[in-house]
């Protein structure tokens, strides 16, 4: 019902930056939480950072002050701009988004298939 759509990963050096996108499409009524995790090789998969509806933000403690978060709601997308990347932040990248496909109807979690950043050193 609700389908995620991710892109803009790739292999940068440390240092540098890359920017995901994740683009909601399908019925959808409305969308709540929109977020960004992360799991790498032999790990569980994190929390990286989240918006809210109304735009506010949290973030991991590891990627204070070199990733934003952002959100269009009239697109339904969700934007990670990261900088400064370092090594550490080798993983999949999620997009995760809360979301109701009808009026009255519960929000429910939406997950994209993930897309590869790899920063070497």
């Amino acid at each position: 019902q609700v389908q995620l759509v991710e892109s803009g990963g790739g292999l940068v050096q440390a240092g540098g930056s890359l920017r995901l996108s994740c683009a909601a499409s399908g019925r959808i009524f409305s969308i709540n939480d929109m977020a960004w995790h992360r799991q790498a090789p032999g790990n569980q998969r994190d929390l990286v950072a989240l918006i809210t509806s109304d735009g506010r933000t949290k973030y991991a403690d590891s990627v204070k002050g070199r990733f934003t978060i952002s959100r269009d709601n009239a697109k339904n997308t969700v934007s990670l701009q990261m900088n400064s990347l370092k090594p550490e932040d080798t993983a999949v990248y999620y997009c995760n988004v809360e979301a109701s496909v009808s009026w009255g109807q519960a929000h429910y979690d939406y997950w994209g298939q993930g897309t590869q950043v790899t920063v070497s050193s």
